[in-house]
């Protein structure tokens, strides 16, 4: 179900208004501003009194982000402590550690702030203490202010002792609450800012292969595919456009919008190269996206199906781009598209620039894959021996 909110105190020219969801999704409130209003409304809706501030030491140190959200929280009694230790790829250190903050600080909620590191990491503090308090279920409101859409998804990873990726998944992981309020990511540095745009449009373009998606939620994809195509340089043009930041977070929930899947999907195989580079040699998220999307693109020119081309193929219609006369090419020219605009954004990198060492190659497509049988296993040492 859908509720608009027409109370907002905005103009009523900017992008405001409140979605709900069933299940453990309570709400979407969206618009500049909104988190000074937001945030009692959903101590409220929740029914929460305490809550733990978790995010990363950038935002806590080098903005007044995190001091304004805690400030909202003291003025409603609703303030418990704050945790501002998460780290890239959400290690377990921090996790652990602010676990112990959440429970001594007598905490009932989690207010992440932040990238997609923070909502990873409260989604993990949550599952763990769900599994020791035998199933009972505790909130995070998140507030994100980057654009890696992390806060619609049921799974998070996070990072063990021995720096590799780990996964947890259950329904009652997503977000109870989420505030899209893009006054908030003024502070945040243009890289990331633009870098995790590319990451949401990983979302959009894996999930025209990826299992259980509908047809409704594809095209919505490929309206938000659209909008980051044309966003993103705007926003790198203007970066104090509160308005054109406001239309990119739209365009980062239209990417991953929240749907109740009976089981976890996987996104493809950009995003599980993704997953193996970022966390094993310190590749943020959204750069990741900006190394494997295009060359991703360009493989399932030659192994996708019918229907993904397809689908594929309808993506760079949407950048309004003439037909090459082929789905096949199609697809090709849409792999251009997305390497053009990481180039436009400054955005372009190689493996070498992470230090990455070329031996490391069979064993990144070994892992991603699950096996070094995998029919794809040389397209994929081969797609990332073209990353150098």
């Amino acid at each position: 179900m859908s509720i608009v909110d027409y109370s907002v105190e905005h103009p009523s020219t900017e992008l405001q208004g409140f979605y709900a969801w069933t299940d453990t999704l309570r709400g979407i409130q969206y618009g500049p501003g909104s988190v000074s209003t937001a945030l009692p409304k959903f101590f409220e809706l929740l029914g929460v009194s305490k809550a733990l501030v978790l995010t990363g030491r950038s935002l806590y140190e080098k903005s007044d982000v995190v001091k304004k959200v805690e400030g909202i929280l003291k003025s409603i009694n609703g303030y418990g402590a704050t945790y501002y230790k998460i780290g890239q790829h959400s290690p377990i250190a921090g996790i652990r550690d602010a676990s112990k903050v959440f429970i001594d600080s007598g905490c009932d909620v989690i207010v992440s702030v932040g990238g997609g590191s923070p909502v990873d990491a409260a989604k993990a503090i949550l599952y763990y203490l769900q599994q020791e308090r035998g199933g009972e279920t505790m909130p995070q409101i998140a507030i994100p202010t980057t654009l890696s859409a992390a806060e619609y998804s049921i799974g998070a990873g996070y990072t063990d002792e021995s720096g590799k990726k780990v996964a947890v998944s259950s329904q009652k992981l997503a977000p109870a609450a989420i505030i899209l309020d893009a006054e908030l990511t003024l502070a945040t540095p243009e890289r990331l800012w633009l870098s995790t745009g590319i990451r949401a449009l990983d979302h959009c373009v894996e999930n025209l292969y990826r299992p259980l998606v509908p047809p409704p939620l594809k095209a919505m994809g490929l309206s938000a595919l659209a909008d980051l195509f044309k966003y993103l340089p705007e926003s790198k043009a203007n970066p104090k456009s509160v308005e054109i930041r406001q239309k990119l977070q739209i365009a980062s929930w239209m990417s991953l919008w929240p749907i109740k899947f009976g089981k976890y999907s996987a996104l493809g195989l950009s995003h599980s190269l993704g997953h193996k580079l970022g966390a094993a040699y310190s590749i943020p998220h959204g750069i990741t996206s900006c190394l494997t999307l295009a060359p991703v693109v360009e493989l399932m020119s030659e192994i996708g199906t019918e229907q993904d081309k397809e689908y594929l193929a309808k993506a760079f219609f949407y950048l309004h781009k003439p037909s090459t006369g082929t789905v096949d090419g199609d697809v090709k020219a849409l792999s251009a598209c997305i390497k053009q605009l990481v180039a436009d954004l400054g955005l372009s990198s190689t493996l070498s620039d992470y230090n990455v060492p070329r031996e490391d190659i069979p064993v990144i497509a070994a892992n991603t894959l699950g096996t070094e049988t995998h029919q794809l296993f040389p397209e994929t040492v081969k797609l990332l021996e073209n990353l150098y």
